[in-house]
């Protein structure tokens, strides 16, 4: 069994996600720690405490801060446009929901957490990487006892999806990326190279729903605004970026990786962009040298990861 702590931001595709990782029969989810992206961290805390409770997940919620990691960067607006102005394809979510959250904060939680599990806990992040870098600014410590860190964020070899050189997530709060990829835990990222080719049509949302039971019916609700929004990206269907991050929990042999140092420009036109220096090629000395090789995925089998995805999403309890 994996131990997953979920740190997301819900989010259309983070519910993608966190549904998967509730019914994938090898994940024992322990925690969910929400993150402003998608939307404010009021809303995307509240959107984890409905989906909680909608889909009967035992998992505690842990609120994140809702500012990036150096408080210096100013606020963007949130992409209404691509998740509905309730952060959940306009489903009308209620506006409060009577379930306690952890009265931690989410970076302690995760401090908590990792050290109640020795090597145990895999931090599957999908949103801003604030509350890790956070975990890791507290206490150092934890990078050691953290079994791995998976993320869904950064773009190498491709463009990026909110400037030509930066992925969404990174470029939200891109020094407290730059934190997460050079600790010393082992980190895999899950970029726009491998994500945008896995795109779920409408025809597969549709049988999702019709095997999966009431939590998938709700879970195709939420996504039909999302897949509106990516009419004008894809000829049929969305990308389910998120949830590739869970699917390599469970299956990396579905990936292909390369190796190397990574670091994140913080500031001027490039913001926010996720850069390799690939373990294999010799360069002169520079500030990627004498930090962690991680895992960057550039290769990925996107029918059996869309299989999976699906497949998992049907189960029902």
């Amino acid at each position: 069994m994996h131990k997953v702590i979920f740190d997301t931001d819900p989010g259309v595709d983070d519910a993608m996600a966190l549904l998967f990782l509730h019914r994938h029969p090898d994940i024992d989810l322990i925690g969910i720690t929400s993150v402003f992206g998608n939307a404010s961290v009021e809303t995307t805390t509240r959107n984890a405490l409905f989906l909680k409770q909608a889909w009967n997940i035992a998992a505690p919620v842990a609120k994140g801060l809702g500012e990036t990691f150096n408080h210096g960067r100013p606020h963007v607006g949130w992409p209404t446009g691509i998740h509905g102005d309730d952060g959940l394809g306009n489903i009308d979510v209620p506006e409060t929901i009577d379930l306690p959250l952890d009265p931690r904060p989410a970076h302690r939680f995760i401090i908590d957490t990792v050290r109640a599990n020795p090597g145990e806990v895999t931090l599957v992040a999908v949103g801003r990487m604030t509350n890790l870098a956070l975990a890791v600014r507290e206490d150092p410590e934890i990078a050691a006892l953290v079994k791995d860190v998976v993320i869904m964020g950064g773009a190498f070899d491709v463009p990026g999806n909110i400037t030509p050189a930066a992925e969404a997530n990174i470029h939200g709060d891109p020094e407290a990326a730059d934190v997460v990829m050079t600790a010393p835990w082992p980190v895999t990222v899950i970029g726009l190279d491998v994500t945008t080719r896995t795109v779920m049509t409408r025809a597969m949302l549709v049988d999702i729903a019709e095997r999966g039971g009431a939590p998938a019916r709700l879970l195709s609700d939420i996504s039909q605004f999302y897949i509106t929004f990516y009419e004008q990206h894809v000829d049929d269907g969305m990308i389910v970026h998120d949830s590739c991050a869970c699917a390599y929990v469970v299956a990396p042999d579905l990936f292909r990786t390369r190796s190397g140092s990574v670091r994140v420009v913080c500031g001027g036109i490039a913001d926010g962009q996720t850069i390799q220096k690939p373990d294999a090629r010799l360069f002169p000395p520079s500030p990627w040298d004498g930090l962690p090789s991680q895992k960057v995925c550039t290769g990925i089998d996107a029918e059996g990861v869309l299989k999976l995805i699906a497949d998992t999403l049907s189960l029902s309890h």
